[in-house]
C-alpha cells in the first residue's frame, strides 16, 4: 500500500495525505497495519531528498539512471533502514520481493545490493559523509540533517529573524506526526460537547478546536452530519480574527475573497449567523467552488464563481474582508508530506504578484473604516510582510495590532502575527490586519 502511495505521488502528482486514507478505507485496512502503512508512505515522502542523496551515493550512479519504479521501492526501502525499527533483514527482503513482482530477478538484485549497502551504515553515518559542512553552510547542513530543500529552511531561517536559533526546532516539526484538529462549528455543536463525543481534548487557543487523538475523522458522526470539520487550530484562528476586528458600524456585509475549500468560509458563516452578518465567498476554479458549497450548505453563504481579482462587486460594498491567499503552502509541510519536494524557489514570485493583486483587490472591496485580513499558511518573507508592505506604501490602509485578535495566544513582536508549528502546534499561519481609510 505504501508502495502504491509512491507511485500515484510520482506518477500522477497525487497528494499522499489524500491518496493514502481512501486506500485505506477500499482496502478495509485498520489498526496497526493503517498506522505502519501511513508511516511509511508519508515518511518516505517527507524524506526524499536525503533518501535520494543516499541511494545516489549506494548505487554509485545518478537518480536519472535509475527506474522511477524501482527508485520508489528504493526509497521505500531506504527509509525503513534509516528511520524506521524496521528489522534490517525484513526490510530489504520485502523491497526485493516487490521488486521481483514489478520487474525480474536481476533488477531485484539490484536493489538488493542497494539496499545491502544502505544498510552497512545508520542515518547519522550517511549524513556525516553526505551533508554540507555545519561549519561552511549551517542552513544545507540543517536542511539535510532534517530532510528539506535547502532553500526552504533558508526562508524559514529568514522569517524567524531573531529567532533563527529556534531552525531545527522548526524543521523537526515538519517530520512530526500532526494530530488531528477539528472545528466545531457555531450553531452546530460546542467545542466540549465534540471533545466528549470524540474522545479529544479541546484545543489550546481557538474557542472551536479539538485534539483528535486517532483514528479516521472521516468516520466520526459529527463530521459527516456538519457539525465539526476538519481543520487547523491555526485556520480557525484566522477566521475567527476576522470576526472580532474592531469595526465601526458592522453593517454584517462579509467576504472571503479566496474561499475554495471553504473550511475558513464555514466558520465565518457560522459566526455570521450569529450577529445576522451575511458571507458571501468567491471562488473562480468550479471544484473548489462546489466544495465550498458543499461546505456551507444550509449557512446562507452566497458563492461567487468568479476571479478575486476582478469579481465585479461594487467598490466598497463590504465591511469585514478575508484574503486567505493561494501561496506555497510552507506552513502546511507536516500535513503534506510530500510538499518540500515539489515546491521551487520560482513559485514564490508569481504567487507573491498574486497575493498582491487579491489584497488590493479586497482594499477596493472594502468600505472606509472597514477591514481586511490577508493571511497565508506560508511564513516566507515575500508572501507575508512583503505583500502587506506593498498594500501599505500603495493602498489607503494601515496596519492594525492584529495580536489582540488572537488572544489568548501569547503575542510576538511586530503588529503581524505569525504562528509556528514548533511553538504554538499549529500550522505557520500569518496574519495581518489592515483599516482602510
Amino acid at each position: 500500500m505504501a508502495f502504491d502511495v509512491l507511485r500515484a505521488v510520482s506518477e500522477r502528482d497525487a497528494y499522499a495525505n489524500l491518496t493514502l486514507p481512501a486506500m485505506l478505507r477500499d482496502r478495509d485496512v485498520t489498526g496497526r497495519d493503517a498506522a505502519f502503512a501511513t508511516e511509511l508512505a508519508y515518511g518516505t515522502c517527507r524524506s526524499l531528498g536525503l533518501l535520494d542523496a543516499v541511494i545516489v551515493a549506494a548505487a554509485g550512479r545518478p537518480l536519472e539512471r535509475i527506474d522511477p519504479v524501482l527508485l520508489d521501492l528504493l526509497r521505500l526501502g531506504a527509509y525503513q533502514l534509516l528511520r524506521t525499527r524496521v528489522d534490517a533483514h525484513a526490510a530489504v527482503n520485502t523491497t526485493v520481493e516487490q521488486a521481483a513482482i514489478e520487474f525480474d530477478s536481476a533488477r531485484a538484485g539490484f536493489v538488493n545490493g542497494v539496499l545491502r549497502t544502505i544498510s552497512a551504515r545508520d542515518e547519522a553515518q550517511w549524513v556525516a559523509e553526505l551533508a554540507p559542512a555545519a561549519a561552511g553552510d549551517p542552513i544545507g547542513h540543517l536542511a539535510f540533517t532534517h530532510a528539506h530543500p535547502r532553500w526552504i529552511a533558508q526562508s524559514f531561517a529568514d522569517a524567524l529573524g531573531a529567532d533563527a536559533g529556534e531552525l531545527p526546532a522548526l524543521l523537526d516539526s515538519d517530520d512530526a506526526r500532526p494530530v488531528v484538529h477539528l472545528a466545531a462549528r457555531p450553531g452546530g455543536t460546542t467545542a466540549a460537547d465534540l471533545a466528549a463525543a470524540v474522545d479529544g481534548e479541546i484545543g489550546r487557543y481557538s474557542p472551536y478546536a479539538v485534539y483528535l487523538p486517532g483514528g479516521d475523522p472521516g468516520r466520526l458522526a459529527a463530521i459527516r452530519d456538519g457539525a465539526a470539520q476538519v481543520q487547523d487550530e491555526g485556520s480557525q484562528l484566522v477566521a475567527r480574527a476576522l470576526t472580532l476586528a474592531p469595526v465601526d458600524d458592522d453593517g454584517g456585509r462579509w467576504l472571503d475573497l479566496c474561499a475554495g475549500p471553504g473550511g475558513k468560509t464555514a466558520l465565518l458563516a457560522g459566526l455570521a449567523a450569529q450577529t445576522g452578518a451575511r458571507v458571501t465567498a468567491v471562488e473562480p476554479t468550479e471544484h473548489r467552488a462546489d466544495l465550498v458549497e458543499q461546505n456551507t450548505r444550509g449557512l446562507g453563504v452566497e458563492v461567487l464563481r468568479v476571479d478575486g481579482r476582478d469579481t465585479g462587486l461594487p467598490a466598497g460594498s463590504f465591511d469585514r474582508v478575508l484574503v486567505d491567499a493561494p501561496c506555497t503552502g510552507l506552513g502546511a509541510l507536516r500535513r503534506r508530506p510530500e510538499a518540500r519536494w515539489r515546491r521551487r524557489p520560482g513559485d514564490v514570485g508569481p504567487l507573491a504578484k498574486l497575493q498582491r493583486e487579491l489584497l488590493a483587490s479586497a482594499i477596493a472591496l472594502t468600505r472606509p473604516g472597514g477591514v481586511v485580513l490577508y493571511a497565508t499558511c506560508s511564513p516566507h518573507l515575500a508572501e507575508t510582510v512583503g505583500v502587506v508592505a506593498d498594500a501599505l506604501r500603495r493602498q489607503p490602509v494601515r496596519a492594525l495590532d492584529t495580536w489582540p485578535l488572537f488572544d489568548p495566544v501569547p503575542a510576538g513582536t511586530g503588529p503581524h502575527v505569525q504562528l509556528w508549528p514548533h511553538r504554538h502546534g499549529t500550522d505557520a499561519m500569518f496574519a495581518a490586519a489592515l483599516e482602510v481609510g
